[in-house]
């Protein structure tokens, strides 16, 4: 067997030839349909014919820029099984910082998604401004507008001939591990993208010491497929889920991410904290809205479920009292909370951004089993991850197997291993720059525990010097407001000011609740944030959660905003984190009515 990421891919592919692989959505009927391994191997196979026959070389850098598909992973497999490099495009990213990655990467043929990524990449093919020579499109309902495109399905759309056969056979054999696999651009939250290079050694080398530690995964199991492909997050975990043979399905919305949880039940999904606060925030507000003989079965029943999961994760024994109570917990209460989760979830891996350790508490407690880990683009994924048991909520759990990490100046973590990257594209100063005596500088501040638990305290670029020289870590405030039922989201605001303020987006369902509770009258959003008593409301709110916090990381002004941040006015990056330096520019007249000046920001 060739030592490549994809042939242990094909080799998983074919072990289970008979078995469904993968479920997508019929737009049209609603209807579920599923693939077997063995017809997802020919598919991948027929397009890397296909690639093979348009003359797609060794190295060659390949674009998709799509949202979320069954053809998106196909397409991808096939790439880096003839050694030519996936280089994934967020599917939200504008005809601009698609053409930046099209230009770095010297990219000729790309792959899009719907009409808005189509209409993207026609901007880019008229403009003349790169090399693109061909789009090739997922979706064949679209209307083709120019003559260097083609539809997927007529690329695709030719004989599995003697000589490609032959071609892709020697081509995948000739791979090796230390062959760029794909180039990942990071979202670019500071500074422009740079591409980081993952090889077919660092993959298979993710899937290797992910395989130590997820012993309870099995080919039993299900994932859903719903954060984006282009982000190395999903996108390894999808590679990594093929290669055990755990069933995918594939979900294009990722708003309909609730109610597709409820259809397809998987037992597995990666996610960002987002999701766990929102599903928090509306089981909270309908709780405060309930009777008080239900707030007290409710509050009961996690008391029950925190015990049990408690005792659980230590090791220790479970009274056969509790283990009663638990049942009448599950029955009243709990079973209903996991079901809005499709409630079949052993495990959801979770990443991106901080989730609160009562968050993180509440979901255990339910029988939600978030597992809390930490990694980025530049490590392939995964550095630390919660174990099965014994995991220490607040962390992002323990090391990964065969990684080394130590705590260097600033407290940055620092990473060893077979999964960093082998660097920047193009950008031989910038790599030198993340890299001493062999450890990679990932930029984030931590510590680690006794246990050898990870915490993750901020990223060094966040953190805020106000003007007295104190320091800020702003991400631990801002996850500690979204806690709150009332707050959505929350931006915190002190670089270089004399205190510390923060943009306040409410949880607009709960407010429209409180206001109609107190008979307030109010036109829309915007009008009922500018009333004096909600004002005020949310003044007290602050000051109340961040009572523990020192006197100088108290936020003193806050300013509520009549719409969330998203990711389509690119405020928010498609892992939902704040894009501070864009939020900040865009809102500069704000931030002068909390400081009172007009001092540049």
């Amino acid at each position: 067997m060739n030592n490549q990421a994809t042939s242990t891919i094909f080799e998983s592919l074919r072990k289970r030839s008979e078995r469904i692989g993968f479920s997508i959505k019929d737009k049209k009927s609603g209807d579920w349909g599923e693939f077997t391994w063995n017809n997802i191997e020919k598919r991948i196979k027929h397009i890397a014919y296909a690639l093979l026959k348009k003359g797609v070389e060794k190295d060659e850098k390949i674009a998709i820029f799509a949202q979320n598909s069954m053809e998106w992973v196909l397409t991808d497999i096939a790439i880096m099984s003839i050694g030519a490099v996936t280089v994934p495009i967020y599917a939200t990213n504008t005809a601009k910082q698609a053409n930046y990655i099209l230009n770095d990467a010297n990219i000729k043929l790309m792959f899009v998604g719907d009409e808005e990524q189509y209409g993207k990449a026609l901007e880019v093919l008229d403009s003349n401004e790169s090399n693109l020579k061909q789009v090739i499109v997922f979706n064949d309902n679209l209307e083709l507008r120019n003559p260097s495109t083609i539809y997927f399905n007529s690329f695709t759309d030719i004989e599995d001939e003697d000589y490609l056969i032959t071609e892709f056979d020697k081509r995948f054999s000739e791979v090796e591990l230390d062959d760029l696999a794909t180039l990942i651009y990071t979202s670019g939250t500071t500074g422009e993208p740079k591409g980081v290079m993952l090889t077919h050694n660092n993959l298979v080398s993710a899937f290797r010491i992910h395989d130590a530690r997820l012993t309870n995964i099995s080919e039993e199991d299900h994932s859903l497929c719903f954060l984006p492909l282009s982000h190395v997050f999903e996108r390894t975990w999808t590679l990594y889920c093929i290669h055990r043979g755990v069933k995918v399905s594939f979900l294009d919305n990722p708003k309909l991410i609730i109610e597709t949880l409820g259809e397809v039940k998987p037992t597995l999904f990666c996610t960002v904290p987002r999701v766990y606060e929102k599903v928090y925030n509306a089981i909270q507000n309908g709780i405060d809205n309930a009777s008080k003989s239900k707030k007290k079965i409710f509050a009961w029943s996690v008391k029950q479920g925190r015990a049990y999961y408690d005792l659980e994760n230590n090791g220790k024994r479970i009274s056969r009292r509790l283990k009663i109570r638990k049942r009448l917990a599950d029955k009243l209460v709990l079973k209903k909370l996991r079901n809005v989760l499709g409630g079949n979830l052993i495990m959801s891996p979770t990443a991106g951004a901080p989730l609160s350790a009562e968050i993180q508490a509440f979901m255990r407690a339910v029988g939600i089993p978030v597992t809390i880990g930490y990694g980025l683009t530049e490590t392939t994924a995964s550095v630390t991850a919660f174990p099965e048991n014994r995991y220490k909520l607040g962390t992002t759990g323990t090391l990964m197997p065969e990684l080394e990490l130590k705590i260097g100046k600033e407290n940055e973590i620092l990473v060893k291993g077979p999964t960093v990257m082998k660097g920047y594209y193009n950008k031989p100063e910038a790599t030198a720059e993340v890299f001493e005596d062999g450890w990679f500088k990932t930029g984030d501040a931590g510590q680690l525990n006794p246990d050898g638990s990870l915490v993750i305290t901020d990223r060094l670029k966040d953190l805020m010097k106000t003007a007295g020289g104190k320091y800020v870590a702003p991400q631990p405030i801002e996850a500690m407001l979204t806690d709150d039922n009332f707050i959505e989201q929350a931006m915190v605001i002190g670089d270089e000011r004399p205190f510390v303020t923060a943009f306040v987006v409410p949880n607009f369902a709960a407010l429209k609740e409180y206001a109609h509770s107190l008979e307030i009258k109010f036109k829309d959003m915007e009008d009922l944030i500018s009333i004096p008593k909600i004002k005020e409301f949310y003044d007290e709110k602050v000051t109340e959660l961040q009572k523990e916090l020192a006197n100088f990381e108290k936020i003193k002004k806050i300013k509520l905003l009549p719409k969330e941040f998203s990711m389509e006015k690119g405020e928010l990056t498609p892992t939902l984190k704040i894009r501070r330096k864009i939020i900040i520019k865009k809102f500069q007249h704000f931030i002068h009515d909390l400081y009172g000046t007009k001092q540049n920001i």
